[in-house]
């Protein structure tokens, strides 16, 4: 997984974005070193802070191994305040560029409301069908807004 070191120092003044683009490359350097994602809250506690404060949808994606350990984390969409557009067909390509096992997917609500929408659920639900074509499973679909839901934990998946 490709994270990028903030590029600031402490002297300078440091902005909130600042301190958690700080905290999330802390975290990915943790995860990175133990190299299993083995429950929701390992992606959650990184995403949390990775897309608390973006002003637009983005949607994520954890490539896994079999063993569950991070291949790479790719943003695959960026879309507006309220809705971001998510191809199937690229997140198939993508699995397969990189031979993922399993995934967990992810996009923030700019809103600060983690519930997920019905567009949400049904997105969920193609990416899995498409997924399983090819033996790929879908490990958790992560809604980030002031808190993080887990699909997972909810039995959505």
């Amino acid at each position: 997984m490709q994270v990028t070191k903030p590029k600031y120092e402490f002297t300078d003044c440091v902005t909130d974005e600042q301190i958690l683009e700080a905290a999330a490359y802390v975290i990915a350097q943790k995860n990175m070193r133990q190299g299993i994602l083995s429950c929701p809250a390992d992606c959650a506690e990184f995403l949390r802070f990775k897309l608390a404060l973006v002003e637009h949808e983005v949607f994520m994606m954890f490539l896994l191994d079999s063993q569950n350990r991070i291949i790479e984390l790719v943003e695959m969409f960026r879309g507006t305040i309220n809705g971001a557009t998510v191809y199937p067909r690229e997140v198939v390509k993508t699995v397969l560029k990189f031979n993922a096992a399993s995934v967990v997917i992810s996009h923030n609500h700019p809103s600060g409301i983690c519930e997920p929408s019905e567009a949400d659920k049904l997105i969920t639900n193609r990416l899995k069908q498409a997924l399983a074509l090819i033996d790929v499973s879908v490990l958790d679909h992560i809604v980030v807004g002031e808190q993080c839901y887990s699909f997972a934990e909810h039995g959505l998946l």
